[in-house]
């Protein structure tokens, strides 16, 4: 989810990835209001890469939502269908896109004072290629900044994006270090990206090893140590 501050806005959405397999021309998303009054919403696609170990997402036609716009009442649901313009991606490389959907503001009344909140969630899009593609082969780095930051850079050479969660680090004393809880983010293929790490370079001192959820599944980077940064 995106920027989601919420006041009155009841806007969820259901699943929150996608991904169609090469056969598949199609999927679908569930919008659901459990607010009290009607709810506006419109749903864009862009396509999304990653550059400059940066996000970047430009509009896309390749994909089409289906309504694009759309009106939910109190306690409904609608469902939005993602359909493929295209064929599936050719070669052997996933392709990623977004969903951005927002929540319109509802019109003001006369005399109505105070802000109106509304939501926006970024839902990826991921078409699979027609020929298999690799898992993500991913190299990891601790590289220290100015002062005592510490980042963590991850290059993904393989064909499919890389999902990263719930980063810890285990010194050499087996002592663990909690650093990003929950979702980090994602290493598309053939990209790399960088996260800054709230934990001191101390902590990383004897070097030691990674645990972290990749895809759902949990793996290890071992005998990390800093170095200096390349940036």
């Amino acid at each position: 989810m995106l920027g989601a501050t919420a006041h009155a806005g009841g806007l969820q959405v259901l699943p929150t990835t996608l991904s169609l397999a090469p056969d598949k021309n199609a999927g679908a998303l569930w919008l659901s209001n459990t607010g009290d009054t009607p709810l506006n919403a419109q749903v864009r696609v862009y396509r999304w890469t990653q550059e400059g170990e940066a996000n970047q997402v430009t509009p896309s036609s390749e994909l089409q939502a289906s309504p694009p716009m759309l009106q939910i009442p109190p306690g409904g649901k609608q469902l939005v269908r993602v359909v493929r313009l295209r064929q599936p991606p050719s070669g052997a490389v996933e392709e990623a896109y977004r969903l951005i959907i927002n929540e319109l503001p509802p019109a003001r009344k006369e005399g109505q004072q105070g802000l109106s909140y509304v939501l926006r969630y970024s839902v990826p899009v991921f078409l699979q290629p027609s020929a298999p593609a690799r898992p993500p082969q991913l190299n990891w780095a601790l590289e220290r900044g100015s002062g005592a930051a510490v980042s963590l850079k991850v290059s993904n050479s393989g064909a499919q994006r890389a999902q990263l969660a719930s980063l810890d680090f285990v010194d050499r004393a087996g002592k663990r270090t909690e650093l990003m809880p929950g979702l980090i983010g994602y290493v598309l293929p053939g990209a790399t990206m960088r996260w800054a790490l709230k934990a001191s370079e101390q902590v990383f001192a004897t070097g030691g090893t990674l645990e972290v959820m990749v895809n759902g599944e949990k793996l290890s980077a071992e005998n990390l140590s800093l170095s200096a940064t390349s940036r």
